[in-house]
């Protein structure tokens, strides 16, 4: 009954994509759009998972200087990035059906120096980001600019149906995937041979996994993957996050991370730290390009001193 069940799904779900992706490049943007706008008022709970978060975090992130956000209250925020989501579902349906070239072609690459000098280093990459913008659209974007593959770690569907029609657009333009079970082998893998990780490192850990940190302004467990690999291998470490502006989807190249903690519980949270100061600056600098609807403070909770 169950792979009935899935079959079902993926069937709706290909019809829904095939739909969209008839849909004229011109129309993108406003179809987009309104499916943003669908989606927040269906999306109940996910609508107020997103305010709440936002919420919490705004008179933080409005104290930064890198914040230039013209929107004030939480629920024009959300509204955006449901939008922004919107837009991204669109985009990615035209990926899957073979029309996403105009987009690809059409991304913007900033800092590509970084880039360059951390290849040149011959020690393997990461490619540090977090859900922000069109992450899948930029991974695919980023693959075909540089011509070189990327091991994008992702977490793999229970329903094996949709999971192959998820594969079949992460794995575009020499793309590969490394599902989580077993994944810290076969990243170790990829980095010996001077390859890149791509790692969509912003969500909530366990606590075992991870370290407690203040994270724009409240407290949050968060990965350790990235320091322990750089520590291992001494890979670098490249934050690299996907922003939309008006006349499309631009990739920032950060400078790479320099971790420089003890080997102690303390110096492991520094260095988490680190990193994680790249995914707030960029989710204060374009906050209605991240995803605020899951649900990132879990298992923490409280407000960072």
């Amino acid at each position: 009954m169950k792979r009935i069940s899935w079959a079902l799904q993926a069937a709706i779900f290909y019809l829904f994509t095939l739909m969209i992706s008839c849909i004229p490049p011109r129309l993108v943007p406003v179809s987009g759009r309104l499916a943003g706008l669908c989606l927040f008022r269906l999306l109940s709970v996910r609508r107020r998972v997103a305010i709440d978060n936002i919420r919490q975090a705004l008179p933080y992130m409005q104290q930064s200087p890198e914040w230039t956000c013209t929107l004030q209250s939480p629920e024009a925020i959300a509204r955006s990035t449901f939008i922004n989501m919107g837009i991204s579902l669109v985009e990615t349906c035209r990926l899957y059906h073979g029309k996403g070239g105009d987009l690809i072609d059409s991304i913007e690459i900033r800092g590509r120096e970084h880039y360059e000098a951390a290849k040149a280093r011959g020690k393997g990459l990461i490619f540090l980001t977090g859900h922000c913008g069109n992450w899948e659209l930029g991974a695919l974007a980023f693959s075909h600019k540089i011509n070189t593959s990327v091991s994008v770690v992702a977490r793999r569907q229970n329903n094996p149906y949709l999971n192959t029609m998820v594969e079949k657009v992460r794995v575009q333009y020499q793309n590969r995937i490394i599902y989580k079970d077993n994944a810290l082998r076969q990243m170790m893998a990829v980095i010996r041979k001077e390859g890149i990780v791509g790692l969509l490192i912003d969500q909530a850990v366990f606590p075992e996994e991870g370290s407690l940190i203040s994270f724009l302004g409240r407290t949050a467990w968060a990965s350790r993957v990235p320091v322990v690999l750089a520590r291992k291998t001494g890979v670098v470490v490249l934050p690299i996050f996907t922003h939309r502006e008006d006349k499309g989807l631009v990739i920032t190249v950060n400078p790479p991370c320099v971790f420089e903690g003890t080997d102690t519980d303390e110096g492991m949270a520094a260095d988490v730290k680190c990193y994680s100061e790249y995914i707030e600056r960029s989710i204060i600098a374009h906050p209605t390009d991240w995803y605020w609807v899951h649900r990132r403070w879990k298992r923490a909770g409280e407000p960072a001193p």
